[in-house]
């Protein structure tokens, strides 16, 4: 359902940008308008391929049509919205008959110069972001703790082995006493590549490196991205809790989107969150909802990932619908919550105003209120 529509949704974007270009003088004069229509049919096709059997194939070819089918589908999206904020602007042509298409060229350089950055940020390497959290609970012994998470690797035919390999040196690089991975590790259609697996088993720290689900690890029934986790040494939590240490509480919970789609009975948070001993309590959910409940259940810290941040403005507004706790750090009920940006990508290698990140936490014992980063 989500491949039809956004399938719909590129299909009716094409038509809308390739239309309105149509009317710009420059390329009225230059291009013929079936040339245009065949440029804009050969981006289609590029992005249905991208997406129909890029997404899902192995090898070059499969890479290269996903990366180019991917970011053709995010400049494009650019261009919409550039077209779209000056046709606003001009009352869709009404209110300035004579200028509106030299407008509208004004407006595809716009969304041009967009993707440009949005491509040069989205293949930048993630930018460690350094948060302080005072947790209740929290032995004095451990006071100082670092904690560094990722989310959202999105390994795949774009992401692969040496991405890989700069992501856990930029985490070792961090002296960690604590490593998390929120979820979404692969991309999740198809088998996850057997070299991760020494590269995943280098991730290590003193007390354990622990990992949850996310949506992606369920797009398959058996996509063998569990089991490789599994293997490489992490401690997976689903749905319920470890004790670290004596005053430390890791839970962890299955992707919550992934169990609402599926229809899916019970109530995951609870069930993890039950019955654990006292102590600072850290919930790892891939995706930052029910953090209330979280929070009533006297958790101190909850780490999310998921929303990418939008990923690419002005996407994101649309996101925050759908997920208010979008990004960076909130104050939940007493507890503090820290959504990732993601340290991958989600189809294309683009981000704009929306940095990949690699968390890095260091915990106190709760003293005094601090909700400084």
């Amino acid at each position: 359902m989500f491949g039809f529509v956004l399938i719909s949704a590129i299909t009716l974007m094409h038509i809308y940008v390739f239309w309105r270009a149509a009317s710009v003088p420059l390329l009225k004069r230059h291009l013929s308008r079936k040339l245009l229509i065949g440029a804009g049919l050969v981006l289609w096709t590029i992005f249905f391929l991208g997406r129909v059997y890029g997404h899902n194939g192995i090898g070059p070819l499969a890479k290269a049509l996903e990366l180019l089918g991917m970011n053709w589908m995010a400049a494009l999206f650019l261009l919409f919205v550039s077209l779209l904020a000056m046709d606003f602007v001009t009352g869709f042509g009404f209110l300035v008959p004579r200028l509106a298409p030299s407008l509208r060229g004004t407006a595809l350089v716009a969304g041009l110069m967009l993707s440009v950055v949005a491509l040069v940020q989205g293949m930048r390497p993630p930018v460690v972001q350094n948060y302080t959290v005072y947790l209740r609970g929290l032995a004095a012994e451990m006071d100082g703790t670092v904690l560094v998470a990722m989310s959202d690797l999105h390994l795949g035919n774009l992401l692969g082995k040496r991405w890989l390999e700069a992501r856990v040196a930029q985490v070792q690089a961090q002296i960690p006493d604590l490593v998390v991975l929120l979820g979404d590790l692969f991309e999740g259609h198809g088998k996850p590549q057997s070299d991760l697996l020494p590269v995943f088993r280098r991730l290590s720290a003193p007390l354990g490196v622990w990992a949850v689900t996310g949506n992606h690890e369920f797009h398959h029934r058996y996509n063998g991205s569990t089991l490789l986790a599994e293997e490489a040494g992490f401690q997976l939590l689903r749905n319920r809790w470890a004790e670290v240490r004596p005053g430390l509480v890791m839970v962890g919970v299955d992707d919550l989107t992934s169990i609402r789609r599926s229809g899916q009975s019970g109530d995951p948070m609870s069930k993890a969150l039950a019955g654990r001993p006292p102590g600072a309590s850290i919930l790892l959910s891939h995706t930052p909802w029910q953090a209330e409940k979280a929070a009533k259940a006297g958790v101190g810290l909850m780490l999310s990932g998921h929303t990418h941040g939008g990923q690419i403005w002005p996407f994101d507004y649309l996101v925050q619908r759908a997920y208010p706790l979008l990004e960076g750090r909130y104050e939940v009920d007493g507890m503090t919550v820290i959504v990732c940006r993601g340290t991958g990508t989600w189809g294309p290698r683009m981000r704009l105003w929306r940095p990949s990140e690699i968390l890095q936490l260091e915990l106190r014992a709760a003293r005094k209120q601090d909700t400084s980063n």
